[in-house]
């Protein structure tokens, strides 16, 4: 099977097309050489893919004949990925600003809730005896120049 269908087949990618442009991007090797997506896999290979600034490393243990469901994925390859690897994920993962990029739309109700708390929660203490004073001493201000 070549190694586009069989990254696909095995779901590593989402589609057999977006499968092949990484492997024009020289992001999967077999035995530290680039491929090409009509090269065919064998039983026993190791396959390197760079996905999402990781370093995955997958065992060819079967063949599959099509695409097939996500639930036997584990019958036809074996993780190799060192711990290193999903370490680093994981610390990249945490260091994301927040769950939504800058500028994309109002904010949630979730949003609202907790921007109202973190207000209310870092707000002084304010009386209304205070805003007199301070309006009271603008317009004297005012009067004078």
């Amino acid at each position: 099977m070549r190694i586009d269908k069989f990254l696909w087949s095995v779901r590593i990618y989402k589609t057999r097309t977006l499968a092949a442009e990484e492997i024009k991007k020289n992001r999967v090797s077999i035995l530290g050489q680039s491929v090409k997506a009509s090269r065919e896999v064998k039983i026993g290979e190791i396959i390197k893919i760079r996905k999402n600034q990781i370093d995955f490393q997958i065992k060819v243990l079967d063949i599959p004949k099509s695409r097939f469901g996500a639930k036997l994925v584990p019958d036809y390859i074996a993780d190799k990925t060192e711990k290193e690897q999903y370490e680093i994920l994981a610390l990249r993962r945490l260091e994301q600003n927040y769950y939504r990029a800058k500028g994309e739309g109002r904010p949630t109700k979730k949003d609202r809730r907790d921007i109202d708390d973190y207000n209310n929660d870092n707000s002084p203490n304010t009386d209304s005896t205070d805003w007199d004073t301070f309006f009271s001493i603008i317009e004297d201000e005012n009067q004078e120049g």
